[in-house]
C-alpha cells in the first residue's frame, strides 16, 4: 500500500524533500547531533505570570496551596510594581487585570478542586518564572 503524495500533489514532495534535505544537512553537522528548539506557545492568562523576586514567588507558591488564588491576586500587584512578563505589548493595566482574572477563576473554582489544582500550578510556574530570573542574573554578572 503507498501511502506516498497523490498525483499532482507537489506541495507533499517539496515538503518531504525538504525535510530530508534538513535531515541531510543534520546528519552532515560537525557535532553529529541534531539540536531541537521546542518553544511553548502561552496564552494570555498564562503569559501573563510576571517574573518575580525568587522569595515572593514561593510566598505566592505558599499562599496559592492553602487560599486559592490568594498568591495570584498578590502577583497581580507585582506587575504594577514593574515585575515583567511574557505580554510587553500589553499595558500594564491589562497585564495586571488579567492576573485579577486568573485570581477569581482560581478562587470561583475552588469548590470543585479544579481552582485549587490551577492555584497550585500557577504558584508553581511563578518559582519557575522566579528560578529563569535567578539564572538571567546570576549570567550577567559573570560576564
Amino acid at each position: 500500500m503507498d501511502h506516498g503524495p497523490k498525483e499532482g500533489d507537489s506541495a507533499g514532495a517539496a515538503a518531504g524533500d525538504a525535510a530530508r534535505g534538513a535531515a541531510a544537512a543534520a546528519a552532515a553537522s560537525s557535532s553529529g547531533g541534531v539540536v531541537v528548539q521546542v518553544r511553548e506557545k502561552k496564552g494570555p492568562l498564562r503569559a501573563a505570570i510576571p517574573y518575580m523576586p525568587f522569595p515572593v514567588a514561593v510566598i505566592c507558591l505558599f499562599l496559592n496551596t492553602f487560599v486559592p488564588g490568594l498568591g495570584t491576586f498578590v502577583s497581580a500587584f507585582t506587575v504594577l510594581c514593574g515585575a515583567r512578563t511574557d505580554l510587553p505589548d500589553r499595558h500594564i493595566c491589562c497585564v495586571f487585570w488579567l492576573n485579577i482574572a486568573a485570581a477569581l477563576i482560581q478562587i470561583l473554582t475552588a469548590i470543585v478542586m479544579v481552582g485549587w489544582i490551577m492555584s497550585i500550578f500557577w504558584g508553581m510556574d511563578m518559582v519557575i518564572l522566579a528560578t529563569f530570573c535567578l539564572q538571567e542574573v546570576s549570567e550577567m554578572k559573570e560576564h
